[in-house]
């Protein structure tokens, strides 16, 4: 590996992660509270080591896929381990372990906290925290990529920073690896400004709009409020951000179509019409059973919270705005089984993707058609209109048993670590995991992950790494040829 290629862009990725501090900074001195000291000192410190990385190794600008694999995974954990500073010396969040939880939460866009007072955060910290989902949101590494020379191979490490159900949808719109970050920071960005905007119409403050708005089109779920968005019960905000969660799982290249005019590619895109399905199965279906169950005083109000609540999870944003496991069993086993789906590659949502439930869908189709009726034909599996290769289908079977072997695999660790219920150890790993944030038990939606010990903790952020990075660049690491010239 060029590790003096990999030490140039951790440089930059030190340098970026200490600029970005100044918007904090700059609330923190509106607020005029006690954060901002703590908030420059770290600025000043990730910047001063992040300069020296760059200047020394600057004319490093080599890099193979094994170097961006390599940059990936230990990326995030380098800004995340520096994002901690502003927090410990606060003293808001005194220990690494709680810090380091906290803020890779944040950046790969899980939602799960160890706070138990939110409220009690000075702003400028509440917005670094917060700020860490609209970095994270889109990827921070491509954000990273703006930053470095052409030529230097960032298109491997965007590579190794996205998802298979990308490979499986081959989406992708401009020549020149720039050109495709500018776009796809300029719509995210433009997302988070609308939200921000209609929010304040409807009365939330400016600083509450933001934060929640970075939590909602990144699909993350930090919030400024211990009751999330249960705090306003407001059924206006409510549909804003349903309507922004929902924005935030369709795949981007999707937005770029529509700005083009492309709408009939819009229509022909598989993954979207199914993503679409799965909103109005579930959502119809708590729906009903919330009608059924008189959960709720009429239609309006069941059809508000089960959407809210399904587009919640299933583009893994985390947001509550009840605690869902006061509705009926039936309701929330539905619930359950919509932390498994995921919506559509290249949005900012994780989970296992609705491209992969596509794929494995009509290959079952396709098998038991040849199988047992029509032995001798030749099938292929469509995808938008074109046919994909076997090896595409492997893929997406592969991605959907390694998730399923996480999960249950993770959960039996996490009981070995910490005394906790197997519904409680198998919720959390699929949080973290999935990057949903809150699940069922003792990380349901009116409980935290405070209680976990520091090697729980601890393995529940190399979950969210792994579920962040969607598996294989995470795990790829863990093999001896990986480390071989």
């Amino acid at each position: 590996m060029n590790y003096s290629s990999i030490a140039n862009v951790f440089g930059t990725l030190l340098i970026v992660t200490g600029c970005s501090m100044s918007l904090p900074a700059v609330c923190a001195l509106i607020y005029g509270e006690d954060d901002l000291s703590a908030i420059v000192i770290s600025s000043l410190v990730i910047i001063g080591l992040g300069i020296p990385l760059k200047r020394v190794f600057r004319n490093s600008n080599t890099l193979h896929i094994r170097d961006g694999l390599f940059i990936a995974t230990f990326g995030w954990i380098i800004i995340s381990a520096f994002s901690t500073l502003p927090f410990i010396i606060h003293g808001t969040i005194p220990s690494f372990t709680d810090a380091f939880f906290e803020m890779m939460s944040g950046y790969t866009t899980t939602g799960a906290t160890i706070l138990t007072n939110i409220e009690a955060v000075p702003h400028g910290l509440l917005f670094w925290r917060s700020q860490t989902h609209l970095l994270g949101g889109m990827g921070f590494l491509t954000l990273t990529l703006l930053f470095l020379p052409h030529g230097m191979g960032g298109v491997r490490i965007f590579r190794a920073e996205s998802s298979p159900g990308q490979v499986i949808t081959r989406d992708k719109f401009k020549a020149r690896n720039k050109d495709t970050m500018v776009w796809l920071w300029g719509i995210y960005l433009v997302l988070n400004i609308i939200e921000t905007l209609l929010l304040c119409l409807g009365g939330m403050s400016l600083f509450d709009s933001l934060c929640n708005s970075f939590g909602t089109v990144s699909t993350s779920g930090f919030s400024t409020k211990n009751a999330s968005i249960g705090y306003y019960d407001n059924a206006y905000f409510d549909w804003v951000i349903i309507v922004f969660m929902s924005l935030g799982g369709v795949t981007f290249v999707l937005f770029y179509q529509m700005i083009k005019g492309e709408w009939q590619q819009v229509r022909d895109n598989t993954e979207f019409r199914w993503y679409l399905g799965f909103l109005v199965f579930f959502c119809g279906s708590i729906t009903l059973l919330l009608m059924t169950s008189n959960s709720y005083d009429n239609f309006w109000d069941s059809l508000r919270y089960a959407t809210f609540q399904v587009v919640s999870i299933l583009t893994t944003t985390g947001f509550t705005t009840t605690d869902y496991e006061l509705w009926p069993q039936a309701a929330q086993m539905f619930l359950f089984a919509v932390c498994f789906v995921g919506a559509c590659a290249g949005s900012t949502t994780s989970g296992i993707k609705v491209v992969h439930y596509v794929v494995i869908v009509k290959h079952m189709y396709s098998s038991i058609k040849k199988i047992f009726l029509q032995p001798m034909s030749v099938t292929r599996i469509r995808l938008n209109g074109r046919p994909i290769d076997a090896s595409i289908v492997d893929l997406s079977v592969c991605y959907f048993i390694v998730n399923i072997i996480m999960v249950f695999a993770g959960a039996c660790l996490l009981v070995l670590t910490d005394p906790v219920d197997f519904l409680t150890a198998i919720s959390a790993i699929i949080a973290a995991l999935m990057n949903i944030g809150p699940g069922f038990g003792g990380v349901g939606p009116s409980e935290n992950f405070a209680f976990f010990s520091d090697t729980g903790k601890w393995f529940l952020s190399w979950n969210m790494l792994v579920g962040r990075l969607e598996m294989f660049s995470a795990l790829v690491i863990f093999f001896p040829a990986f480390w071989k010239k």
